[in-house]
């Protein structure tokens, strides 16, 4: 398959589904062809997502293909960890978000919290304490990378 040329078409069928392509690419391993799609979208990403993405995706490839290459397809996700775009945190209100700091604050440079509000310039994070909740106000300029964190 050339992905060069049918990139555009996936990309657009990708985005038909629900989904943001977040990379792709060809390899060759031990002679096979890997098509290796990752994706994106606000919503957890979970197995049955994944298997289902590929049937869709694999049925549009073969229609769009005609070299009839033999080819694996591997559709993964960033994770349930997966890193954030400080211009897209709106979208992530009420999760839970592990943010490392450029600059301390109260002495500390990792926060881990629900995120529950973002403003133009800031955001605020609820987190805990033992037994306190608490919060703490960040400016945007401050954060130097945001993911999504699992609770425990």
């Amino acid at each position: 398959m050339d992905i060069v040329r049918n990139k555009e078409a996936l990309e657009k069928k990708i985005n038909e589904l629900g989904y943001d392509l977040v990379s792709i690419n060809r390899k060759i391993e031990k002679g096979d062809v890997i098509i290796s799609i990752v994706v994106d979208r606000i919503e957890p990403i979970d197995m049955d997502s994944i298997v289902y993405l590929s049937g869709e995706l694999s049925t549009f490839i073969d229609s769009i293909d005609d070299s009839n290459e033999k080819y694996f397809l591997d559709i993964s996700s960033l994770g349930a960890e997966k890193p954030l775009k400080v211009d897209s945190l709106k979208d992530y209100v009420g999760r839970y978000v592990n943010v490392h700091l450029t600059n301390p604050i109260a002495g500390e440079n990792i926060y881990e919290g629900d995120l529950i509000e973002v403003n133009e310039d800031s955001i605020t994070l609820s987190y805990r304490i033992k037994t306190r909740v608490k919060q703490v106000v960040i400016l945007l300029s401050n954060i130097y990378k945001i993911r999504l964190a699992i609770k425990f």
